[in-house]
């Protein structure tokens, strides 16, 4: 197929169409099967080798249809890897291989290239041949999203008819857009089948039910949609997939964050689908938020292929909710934890630094920083010539904490897990080659209020709380001089979180904050250091996206310039 139908000249059951029903309808039911599982990025054969197990698992299980993820040959997003020459060749290859998959309709998500340029597609397969492909027509180019730097547009839409119902076809951002199911609609569709990569964000799952259930109602089209599960470097997808009713309810949901095969069938007479037995448990923010923490920390570090994981642990309220987290993402035998005193340490870090590791039975080191600060010192003295002790002496103690944490790394191979906040990395409070050190930063894009919502959802987990109950209630502090702070330095974590989230999740301007009641003067304080840290920001390592704007890809600033605050 070039154009805009599925063509097929061997099953009078699957045919070409843009215009509504064929006069046979020789079945009562369609079985959708939805393919809810994680495909990796650059692993074309063992993608296909999934697609063709779970292609016969369903087939077993009486689907009519399997359905895959957006891009889901390849894995999404692919990025530059769409640039190599070899890709094209490498597709083919992996399509020829299911070509001996029977009795079961196949639509899987392809880069699909040709002379024409390279498109985000659909294939339909059957009964070893390509009865068509459908090219993705919205292009987003925004947040995580660069499609328009690596694909075509598509321009037609794609309709085939199968067993009775006429199906169209439309990928991820398509449905967002009116335009898309509009025509197909127009053209006769009575189902819409949509394949989706869409990344985890806080409520979004909300967002995508308002979505489909609008779409649904506007065209009075029942639609399947189908989204990847599973954590890419710094986003995770969280499932979700879906069967949605003409009128817009949900007939069928499948879990959040887990592979899943779910089937929905779906009745021709009366062009329903069958209603779910059980559906998922909903899943609160704090629970959201948890899992998709826990996933993407799970499938960073498994699939990069480390051993283990290095969490330094201080006693404080960041390194006992990352600890939990990569507890729970990997296993306690997968995970080293370090405490690094050093002589402003109180002896209520170290207590419940040394509690936590036995509540999560986690290899627990004590690992005094005393001789290695001390010479670093004397080392720098001659060159500070009798200067005041200022932050320079507390970096060196966070810096001197770094280097044990990468040559314990460098000698066992486990990777180093840093234990900042989006509020910390935020306005600066955190010190480059020090806390910072490490390949993957958990919280990244976990503001400190939140971190306390979620230390505290995670000791309602179980009887007896996981993190002990002062490291919450007790006052932050980086214990790098004595009886210190946090809020010696900044605001309280409530106001200044406020602060943030309007200035960087909203992207709203200074005199916007104001304008919701902060102090003008902290707003431009809060605003100038957030601009400030760019360049700290740019050399921290990856961290989990549940954010609208999270650090990274999304947020991109020149590191130099001259934009000012108030003007």
């Amino acid at each position: 197929m070039s154009k805009d139908t599925a063509k097929d000249t061997d099953n009078p059951n699957l045919t070409s169409s843009n215009k509504g029903h064929q006069a046979s309808k020789s079945q009562d039911s369609v079985t959708f099967a939805l393919a809810q599982s994680h495909f990796l990025v650059g692993d074309i054969k063992a993608n296909a080798e999934k697609m063709r197990t779970l292609a016969l698992q369903a087939r077993e299980q009486g689907a009519d249809v399997i359905i895959f993820p957006e891009l889901a040959l390849l894995g999404y997003p692919p990025q530059d890897l769409l640039l190599r020459p070899s890709l094209s060749g490498r597709i083919k290859s992996a399509l020829s291989t299911l070509s001996d998959i029977d009795d079961i309709v196949m639509i899987v998500g392809y880069p699909h290239v040709d002379h024409h340029g390279t498109f985000n597609s659909a294939a339909i397969l059957h009964n070893g041949h390509q009865k068509g492909f459908y090219h993705k027509q919205i292009l987003p180019n925004y947040g995580v999203f660069d499609e328009r730097r690596y694909f075509d547009k598509g321009r037609n839409q794609v309709l085939f008819d199968y067993k009775g119902i006429t199906i169209g076809l439309l990928i991820c951002e398509d449905l967002w857009g009116k335009g898309p199911i509009a025509e197909l609609k127009k053209q006769g569709a009575d189902l819409i089948v949509s394949l989706n990569a869409s990344p985890f964000e806080i409520e979004k799952q909300d967002a995508r039910k308002t979505m489909l259930t609008k779409r649904s109602r506007e065209n009075n089209l029942p639609i399947v949609y189908l989204n990847a599960v599973g954590g890419q470097d710094d986003l995770v997808f969280d499932g979700g997939s879906m069967a949605i009713q003409a009128d817009g309810s949900v007939a069928h949901e499948a879990s959040r964050f887990m592979n899943q095969l779910l089937l929905a069938s779906f009745d021709v007479k009366t062009a329903k689908f069958d209603i779910q037995a059980k559906a998922p448990l909903s899943l609160s923010r704090e629970s959201e938020m948890y899992q998709a923490l826990v996933v993407g920390l799970r499938d960073y570090v498994n699939l990069s292929g480390f051993t283990g994981i290095i969490v330094g642990l201080s006693g404080g309220i960041d390194s006992a909710l990352t600890l939990c987290i990569a507890v729970d993402a990997l296993g306690a035998d997968k995970v080293y934890a370090v405490m690094m005193p050093y002589e402003y340490t109180s002896q209520i870090s170290l207590e419940d630094a040394q509690a936590q590791a036995r509540r999560l039975n986690v290899s627990y080191t004590v690992c005094p920083i005393f001789d290695a600060v001390e010479g670093i010192r004397h080392t720098l003295a001659p060159l500070f010539n009798k200067s005041p002790a200022d932050t320079t002496e507390e970096n060196i103690q966070a810096r001197a904490r770094g280097v044990v944490l990468m040559a314990l790394s460098n000698k066992f191979g486990h990777l180093v897990i840093t234990t900042g906040n989006k509020s910390e990395l935020a306005v600066g409070y955190s010190t480059l080659y020090g806390d910072m050190a490490g390949g993957f930063d958990v919280l990244k894009d976990v503001y400190k209020s939140q971190v306390y919502k979620l230390a505290s959802y995670r000791n309602r987990l179980e009887d007896t709380p996981v993190i002990p109950e002062r490291v919450i209630t007790r006052p932050p502090s980086a214990e790098l001089r004595p009886d210190q702070k946090d809020q010696d330095s900044l605001p309280d974590y409530d106001v200044l979180d406020g602060i943030l989230m309007s200035y960087i999740d909203e992207d709203m301007g200074y005199q916007d904050i104001v304008d919701k009641g902060f102090d003008a003067d902290l707003v431009a304080k809060v605003i100038q250091m957030v601009d400030n840290s760019e360049y700290k920001r740019s050399q921290a390592p990856i961290g989990t996206k549940i954010s609208h704007k999270a650090f990274g890809r999304e947020r991109r600033y020149p590191l130099v310039n001259k934009w000012s605050i108030k003007s």
